[in-house]
């Protein structure tokens, strides 16, 4: 067997089926959110409403995805103009006062339901990084390129929830365990089912008590 097809693909059916509903849903029940905050961003500071990033997708043993993740913008519109892609620090100057209440509430993630649509991205898995970040990771921590070998990366996730936001190595040497760990609750459907609910369980309460960074 590929080694990518480790997941069966009962689970590859619900999981998109899965996706596909909670976007749908969300988009429709969120929708009305998306002007309001769009004129905030607005006026709060220059630039673009969305902002977009390429970012690292699924992996196969063929090739790698490279795709275009969209988030409401939370930072200056020239955040990374002089340092190139650097992480995105708890007291990070470069984010707008708006940016920082859409980061907290993780509002500035809604976009990505579009890229769930596309399907870039699934509602829950490992996070997507950038591939500007790649080569550092990649030498720093064994098994990091396996972490979305055949899981698209996720909105929200075991790792993300549980540690919340990467800004040093270590801490991203912790996600990668964590994102292995939710790879092998795939093996069947009542496993992914559960995990999948717990998961979106505690990043509703990450919401709710705005613990995002």
């Amino acid at each position: 067997m590929n080694k990518t097809n480790f997941i069966p693909s009962s689970v590859q059916l619900c999981k998109r089926g899965f996706d596909l509903i909670s976007a749908g849903i969300a988009l429709l029940l969120l929708s009305p959110l998306f002007p309001i905050l769009a004129l905030l961003i607005k006026l709060d500071s220059p630039g673009p409403i969305i902002f977009k990033q390429q970012r690292i997708g699924q992996v196969t043993d063929r090739y790698v995805s490279f795709f275009w993740m969209y988030k409401f913008r939370s930072m200056r519109e020239d955040a990374e103009e002089k340092s190139g892609p650097v992480w995105a620090s708890a007291t990070d100057t470069r984010v707008t006062k708006i940016g920082k209440f859409l980061r907290k509430t993780r509002l500035d993630e809604l976009p990505q339901l579009i890229n769930i649509i596309k399907g870039d991205m699934s509602l829950i898995g490992p996070r997507p990084e950038r591939p500007g970040m790649y080569p550092q990771l990649e030498n720093a921590i064994p098994y990091f390129t396996e972490r979305t070998y055949g899981v698209r990366p996720g909105v929200t996730g075991m790792a993300q929830v549980l540690q919340g936001y990467t800004d040093t190595v270590d801490q991203a040497r912790d996600k990668v365990a964590f994102d292995h760990a939710y790879a092998l609750s795939l093996f069947d459907v009542l496993s992914w089912f559960k995990t999948d609910l717990r998961i979106l369980w505690m990043t509703v309460s990450v919401v709710v008590l705005k613990k995002g960074q």
